[in-house]
């Protein structure tokens, strides 16, 4: 971590051009036109998979399984409210592993240790409503529980839930192909 960070600060073109002088123009504010909540998964970084983004564009919570927590949910209504970011993206992604351990819960009475079962235990009832549905039970249970992560969004927040009310910001899912590269908006 170290020695990437000190690659960035000395060589910041390796990942954007003129990524050093986007980091001088964004250093003393932000403005970023949208928010992202996505998992924590390393394969899936929203700043490279919308592009390539730089500094200042995009911001960002991540946490396995795209959940919402007081953490998250401060996040975001910080970016909307405070940041006025008009844009709140909630992305889940193939072959999630936090949703597919709920899967588990549901269909092999699995038990996870520590804390990953407490994390997990909000997929698991999102996982049960989706078991009977056609197509992949995973994919399927990724899918809706984006589409309950951003519902979850407005449910536990006023401020959320007035900036939607105004126009002020959108809140929309998406899912990841970890295959192809693909982003597909949900409806």
């Amino acid at each position: 971590l170290k020695r990437g960070n000190a690659r960035y600060v000395s060589d910041a073109q390796v990942c954007e051009s003129d990524l050093e002088a986007r980091r001088h123009a964004v250093a003393a504010s932000q403005a970023p036109w949208a928010s992202i909540l996505s998992c924590a998964d390393s394969r899936v970084p929203p700043e490279l998979l919308f592009g390539g983004l730089g500094v200042g564009e995009l911001f960002v919570a991540r946490n396995a399984g795209n959940l919402v927590d007081t953490d998250v949910l401060g996040t975001m209504e910080y970016g909307a409210e405070h940041l006025h970011s008009p844009l709140i993206l909630v992305m889940g992604h193939q072959r999630c592993g936090a949703v597919a351990a709920a899967c588990d819960v549901v269909t092999k009475q699995a038990k996870f240790p520590g804390s990953i079962g407490q994390m997990i235990a909000p997929i698991v009832p999102i996982a049960q409503s989706t078991q009977a549905m056609p197509g992949d039970f995973v994919t399927n249970t990724i899918h809706e529980n984006c589409r309950n992560s951003a519902k979850v969004l407005t449910e536990r927040s006023e401020i959320l839930t007035e900036l939607v009310h105004e126009g002020k910001i959108k809140i929309v899912t998406a899912y990841y192909e970890l295959d192809t590269g693909k982003v597909e908006f949900l409806g």
